[in-house]
Protein backbone atom coordinates (compact mmCIF):
# COMPACT_ATOMS: atom_id res chain seq x y z
CA UNK A 1 0.00 0.00 0.00
CA UNK A 2 1.23 3.44 -0.89
CA UNK A 3 1.89 6.22 1.57
CA UNK A 4 2.74 9.91 1.51
CA UNK A 5 5.65 11.85 2.93
CA UNK A 6 5.07 15.42 4.06
CA UNK A 7 8.35 17.31 4.32
CA UNK A 8 8.41 20.42 6.53
CA UNK A 9 11.39 22.75 6.96
CA UNK A 10 12.42 26.29 7.69
CA UNK A 11 13.54 26.90 4.09
CA UNK A 12 13.10 25.34 0.63
CA UNK A 13 16.70 24.11 0.40
CA UNK A 14 16.24 21.88 3.42
CA UNK A 15 13.11 20.42 1.82
CA UNK A 16 15.11 19.78 -1.37
CA UNK A 17 17.90 18.04 0.54
CA UNK A 18 15.38 15.94 2.46
CA UNK A 19 13.71 14.84 -0.80
CA UNK A 20 17.13 13.87 -2.17
CA UNK A 21 17.95 11.98 1.03
CA UNK A 22 14.66 10.04 0.91
CA UNK A 23 15.43 8.84 -2.62
CA UNK A 24 19.15 8.25 -2.42
CA UNK A 25 19.90 7.26 1.17
CA UNK A 26 16.47 5.93 2.10
CA UNK A 27 16.02 4.09 -1.22
CA UNK A 28 12.41 5.27 -1.38
CA UNK A 29 10.66 5.35 -4.74
CA UNK A 30 8.44 8.33 -5.46
CA UNK A 31 5.07 7.56 -7.04
CA UNK A 32 4.85 11.07 -8.49
CA UNK A 33 6.77 14.33 -8.60
CA UNK A 34 6.98 16.09 -5.24
CA UNK A 35 4.32 18.78 -4.86
CA UNK A 36 4.55 22.16 -3.17
CA UNK A 37 2.02 22.58 -0.40
CA UNK A 38 1.31 25.50 1.87
CA UNK A 39 3.34 25.43 5.09
CA UNK A 40 0.19 25.91 7.20
CA UNK A 41 -1.37 22.85 5.58
CA UNK A 42 1.76 20.80 6.29
CA UNK A 43 1.57 21.94 9.91
CA UNK A 44 -2.09 20.84 10.07
CA UNK A 45 -1.16 17.42 8.66
CA UNK A 46 1.54 17.01 11.30
CA UNK A 47 -0.93 17.75 14.10
CA UNK A 48 -3.52 15.42 12.54
CA UNK A 49 -1.08 12.51 12.16
CA UNK A 50 0.87 12.91 15.40
CA UNK A 51 -2.04 13.94 17.61
CA UNK A 52 0.12 16.42 19.52
CA UNK A 53 0.13 20.24 19.43
CA UNK A 54 2.43 22.02 16.99
CA UNK A 55 5.73 23.17 18.50
CA UNK A 56 7.20 25.06 15.56
CA UNK A 57 5.67 26.28 12.31
CA UNK A 58 7.44 25.54 9.04
CA UNK A 59 8.21 28.00 6.24
CA UNK A 60 8.42 25.56 3.33
CA UNK A 61 6.74 22.22 2.65
CA UNK A 62 6.35 19.48 0.08
CA UNK A 63 4.20 16.41 -0.38
CA UNK A 64 5.30 13.29 -2.23
CA UNK A 65 3.53 10.02 -2.88
CA UNK A 66 5.72 7.06 -1.97
CA UNK A 67 5.67 3.66 -3.65
CA UNK A 68 6.85 2.39 -0.27
CA UNK A 69 4.46 1.25 2.44
CA UNK A 70 4.33 3.38 5.55
CA UNK A 71 6.05 0.91 7.88
CA UNK A 72 9.03 0.47 5.56
CA UNK A 73 9.23 4.23 4.96
CA UNK A 74 9.30 4.96 8.70
CA UNK A 75 11.98 2.32 9.23
CA UNK A 76 14.16 3.78 6.45
CA UNK A 77 13.54 7.32 7.66
CA UNK A 78 14.89 6.50 11.11
CA UNK A 79 18.22 5.54 9.55
CA UNK A 80 18.87 8.61 7.38
CA UNK A 81 18.06 11.71 9.52
CA UNK A 82 17.17 14.25 6.78
CA UNK A 83 17.53 17.99 7.57
CA UNK A 84 13.76 18.51 7.63
CA UNK A 85 10.80 17.11 9.52
CA UNK A 86 9.29 14.24 7.52
CA UNK A 87 5.83 12.95 8.38
CA UNK A 88 4.72 9.64 6.88
CA UNK A 89 0.98 9.48 6.18
CA UNK A 90 -0.47 5.98 5.81
CA UNK A 91 -3.96 4.85 4.77
CA UNK A 92 -4.86 4.52 8.46
CA UNK A 93 -4.61 8.31 8.94
CA UNK A 94 -7.74 10.40 8.40
CA UNK A 95 -5.95 12.86 6.11
CA UNK A 96 -4.74 10.08 3.72
CA UNK A 97 -7.85 10.06 1.49
CA UNK A 98 -7.80 13.86 1.29
CA UNK A 99 -4.17 13.77 0.13
CA UNK A 100 -4.89 10.97 -2.33
CA UNK A 101 -7.78 12.95 -3.87
CA UNK A 102 -5.98 16.30 -4.07
CA UNK A 103 -2.24 15.60 -4.42
CA UNK A 104 -2.21 15.98 -8.22
CA UNK A 105 -3.81 19.43 -7.94
CA UNK A 106 -0.77 20.95 -6.24
CA UNK A 107 2.05 22.50 -8.29
CA UNK A 108 5.34 20.62 -8.63
CA UNK A 109 7.98 21.45 -6.03
CA UNK A 110 11.00 23.09 -7.67
CA UNK A 111 13.91 20.81 -6.73
CA UNK A 112 16.67 22.90 -8.36
CA UNK A 113 19.10 24.64 -6.05
CA UNK A 114 19.75 28.38 -6.29
CA UNK A 115 23.41 29.09 -6.91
Amino acid sequence: MKSFAVIRAEDPNKVKIALHDLEHYGSMKFGSNPKRIEPNYADQILVSVSGVPLKTKCNSAALVELDTNAGAAISKLRKIHPPAHVVIVSPRHDVFEELLDSSELYPDFDRSFDM
